[in-house]
């Protein structure tokens, strides 16, 4: 099937400038010409309105002519190979899609956010395709009982939303069977399709090893190969990390490890404190937040987007902050927009409202409300440290990760919002 092409509405990364992270890009403009950071205002706490009705935000600042031609890169004669996401020939014209639907769902009242343009329809569609033929011809990833959920989880918008800048339908297949196979493992070991704390620790263990392989002797290396096919998580996480070390140089691939460990950190925490059903403090809760999160998603947005941060770069301490606090914000979004399945699901999960009511001493409505708040800090310091890295550190390929993971926060939410076969809202408004 031709390649499907950019978006009309998301066509290249120097024109998605002005949308995509503008508002991290437009405070970082300002703190470099000694100003203040002018993003958008903060929406207060409606006074309980008749229904949820979305916070109105302005819109973010575009950045100036000279911040997005550095951000286009170079250009003239010769220049052409220096531009990763530049394809080598044009696309074939197509006709155009409809015009894409409104997004669907309420967003949270209160909640700090930025809407973006709908994704690629053509793109979506074909991302779609690709990921459920993975699952089902290629790692047998689902019993057909479970295909409607499959369906519902909607990842092909989801990445789309999140890779506008992906200059090819393989880079953003990179990113999503990722992310389908790092769900299946905590459907699958830990959560409602058979998971359990009881011993998760070594089948997380086991998993690891088909993204950080086991270096053994002859003697045991074949029991070990024969493992990463003996169960849908393990077959999900070894054909995935085969695409991704594809298109990942060395040190994007031992970045990406790296994160996967700490997400595997994270969900042992959780099963430590469920199976001695202990409530933790909210700090605690935060702390295994911090590794039980979305991090590795947007830890990947250079390999996605068909370039590298260098890893000096990519190290630093203040980039390693602005990446986790965009790991920790979104997955509060998490927390807030899966509050109503969770509380239907069987046994006590544990998401931050929840953990705030009952450590605060507070009703289940004043720890949502709560919850949405400390997102809102997450946010903005999450924008406040892009901004300021951005203006100390100008290098083009830090602002574009910078915009990268802008937007995956963005595209985040966007999926959280719409995709009403998994969420609703509480009411609480």
């Amino acid at each position: 099937m031709p390649e499907p092409g950019p978006s009309p509405l998301q066509s290249s990364l120097p024109g998605a400038a002005a949308q995509f992270g503008a508002h991290v890009l437009g405070s970082a403009q300002a703190l470099a010409s000694g100003g203040l950071p002018a993003g958008p205002a903060v929406p207060g706490r409606p006074a309980a309105p008749a229904g949820p009705v979305p916070p109105v935000l302005p819109e973010p600042p575009a950045p100036s002519p000279a911040l997005q031609r550095l951000l286009s890169g170079p250009s003239g004669l010769g220049t052409v190979g220096l531009h990763p996401a530049r394809r080598e020939e044009p696309p074939a014209p197509a006709a155009a899609p409809e015009p894409a639907a409104p997004a669907a769902g309420i967003p949270i009242p209160g909640l700090y956010y930025h809407p973006v343009p709908e994704p690629d329809p053509v793109r979506v569609a074909e991302v779609s395709r690709r990921i459920k033929a993975w699952a089902v011809d290629e790692v047998d990833l689902f019993p057909d009982a479970w295909e409607n959920q499959f369906d519902g989880f909607h990842v092909g918008r989801y990445m789309v939303a999140c890779h506008p800048d992906a200059p090819t339908i393989e880079h953003l297949m990179v990113a999503t069977r990722l992310m389908v196979a790092e769900n299946a493992v905590d459907d699958c070991y830990c959560e409602d399709h058979g998971g359990s704390p009881i011993g998760l620790g070594g089948r997380l263990l086991l998993a690891h090893t088909a993204i950080d392989p086991l270096h053994t002797t002859k003697e045991y290396e074949p029991a070990w190969a024969g493992s990463l096919r003996s169960d849908a998580p393990r077959r999900a996480y070894s054909s995935a990390m085969e695409y991704f070390l594809r298109q990942a140089t060395p040190s994007q691939a031992d970045r990406y490890r790296h994160d996967m460990a700490r997400l595997h950190l994270g969900y042992l925490a959780e099963a430590a404190w469920s199976q001695t059903e202990y409530v933790p403090e909210v700090w605690e809760y935060l702390a295994m937040r911090q590794f039980n999160n979305f991090r590795p998603c947007p830890t990947i947005t250079d390999t996605v987007g068909g370039y590298e941060l260098p890893a000096d770069l990519h190290a630093q301490a203040a980039m390693q902050r602005v990446i986790a606090l965009a790991g920790n914000a979104t997955t509060i979004v998490n927390d807030l927009y899966s509050y109503t399945k969770e509380l239907a699901a069987p046994g006590r999960h544990m998401n931050l409202p929840v953990v705030i009511a009952d450590r605060e001493g507070t009703s289940d409505k004043d720890g949502y409300l709560k919850a949405v708040e400390v997102h809102n800090d997450l946010m903005h310091a999450f924008e406040a440290e892009a901004a300021a890295l951005a203006a100390a550190c100008p290098v083009p390929s830090v602002l574009r990760f910078l915009r990268g993971v802008a937007v995956w926060v963005d595209g985040n939410h966007y999926w959280h919002q719409t995709n009403t076969y998994r969420y609703s809202l509480p009411d609480f408004w």
